[in-house]
């Protein structure tokens, strides 16, 4: 099958084209068939499959079909601003020959180019829960005309706590719609949510086990927890890793890496929950440029980031769950490419470990770094912990209540000595010369 199989609009056909695809993915082939007959759709696919086009084809097709309408008409939600970054700009580039319009709708930026857009109307919206839920209080958002409602990384939704804030949205959407469920794992709540939300949907390797993609190389590199800056280090400064997407467990220590890569010469940033938006897309854009050597990020970064052709994924840390370890190592090998994943792994992670090897079914290979001495002294610590942490915060901001306490103090004491000095007796006092009277 080659997407001239399909029937698509023309417009749409010469976008595929502009973009240099030729064939349907799998879970192409297997989900815009159905989707473009309106049945409402529940897929569970690898990341970096082709989802998107997956559920953006039938959308776009069923919204050119149905001619230009006011109001929104289709609607996709998301669990990250990365994801809905990229789905837009997926959706742009297919609709680069149509009138179609959308828009995105997120938290982290100012909501006033968001209601500016709306006002304006759009056809689609790509949005996170939390913000949507707050432009959906405003009397003049509407989804009246909604059509067609994607619900795209729904176990990432679950991870996150967004499912109430889903359920919320659901109430107040319009019961008559085509609905489609994209993720890349079915946990039981998403399976249960899916029994809420769809209608007799077409099933796509739902039961299917989780697995990165076929062309991810991965390997395991077991190292002290306090050397693996050292060993990051080392295989970036011999070019056995050139580039690399690098996950590690905390913000914390995401900041602290990749100053230690900055101090050394790395072209570094990162991106986690407490940088701001335009941080984290800036990052993200230097690091899809080539302006920078490593991207340091927390799971937020697990799915949203669709980087062409990125060689390395390096786990810092060992997910605690098997299925961020997928998402993960996802990021590489996308839509048919190949890619290295690479695991640190310390004695104390040896649990988590298993777990993912549990999921993917086999052993991961073992390699070690020519070269390296494991028996290395660390320069310095890499994460403080967090009790450490909260004393030092804690005995900051002591001594600031105390230096608060005393300026005080001395600022009473000086306004009680004032009071209580002796007045000058008239005598002594300043007289007020007058000014002599002006004369005509």
């Amino acid at each position: 099958m080659n997407f001239n199989d399909l029937k698509l609009d023309r417009t749409l056909e010469r976008a595929i084209a502009d973009l240099g695809f030729s064939e349907p993915t799998p879970i192409q082939r297997a989900a815009v068939p159905p989707a473009l007959t309106g049945r409402d759709v529940i897929a569970c696919a690898m990341t970096g499959s082709g989802k998107t086009a997956a559920f953006a084809l039938p959308m776009l097709e069923r919204l050119l079909k149905g001619g230009p309408r006011k109001g929104i008409r289709a609607l996709i939600v998301t669990p990250t601003r990365e994801l809905a970054i990229q789905v837009h700009e997926h959706i742009e580039a297919l609709a680069h020959h149509t009138r179609i319009r959308a828009t995105t709708v997120f938290g982290g930026v100012k909501p006033g180019p968001q209601i500016k857009a709306l006002r304006a109307g759009v056809d689609i919206v790509v949005a996170t829960p939390g913000r949507l839920l707050d432009h959906m209080q405003q009397p003049w958002f509407s989804f009246d005309q909604l059509e067609m409602l994607v619900l795209d990384e729904a176990d990432r939704m679950l991870d996150m706590g967004f499912l109430p804030d889903v359920r919320r949205i659901l109430k107040q959407l319009p019961k008559r719609r085509q609905t489609m469920l994209f993720s890349a794992t079915m946990p039981r709540p998403i399976v249960e949510l899916s029994r809420d939300m769809l209608v007799n949907p077409a099933r796509l390797d739902v039961e299917r086990p989780s697995a990165p993609a076929t062309g991810v190389s991965q390997a395991i590199l077991p190292v002290p927890q306090n050397l693996k800056s050292m060993l990051l280090l080392t295989l970036l400064q011999t070019q056995k890793i050139r580039t690399a997407l690098v996950f590690t467990r905390t913000k914390h220590r995401a900041n602290r890496l990749a100053k230690y890569l900055e101090r050394a010469g790395i072209s570094c940033d990162r991106i986690h929950g407490n940088r701001s938006q335009p941080q984290r897309q800036a990052a993200l854009n230097a690091f899809k440029e080539g302006r920078l050597k490593v991207l340091v990020a927390t799971d937020i970064a697990a799915r949203g980031i669709d980087i062409e052709a990125l060689p390395h994924v390096v786990n810092f840390d060992v997910p605690g769950q098997a299925e961020d370890y997928i998402h993960r190592v996802g990021r590489t090998a996308r839509a048919r490419t190949t890619g290295d994943a690479i695991t640190f792994a310390s004695p104390a992670e040896a649990k988590e470990l298993a777990a993912i090897e549990r999921a993917v079914g086999r052993r991961i290979k073992r390699l070690t770094v020519d070269g390296f001495d494991y028996s290395a002294r660390p320069e310095g610590r890499l994460e403080i912990p967090i009790a450490e942490r909260i004393a030092t915060i804690r005995s900051q901001r002591a001594d600031e209540r105390a230096r608060s306490r005393a300026k005080k103090e001395a600022r009473a004491g000086r306004e009680a000595t004032g009071s209580a000095a002796t007045p000058r007796p008239p005598s002594q006092r300043r007289r007020r010369r007058r000014r002599p009277t002006a004369t005509r």
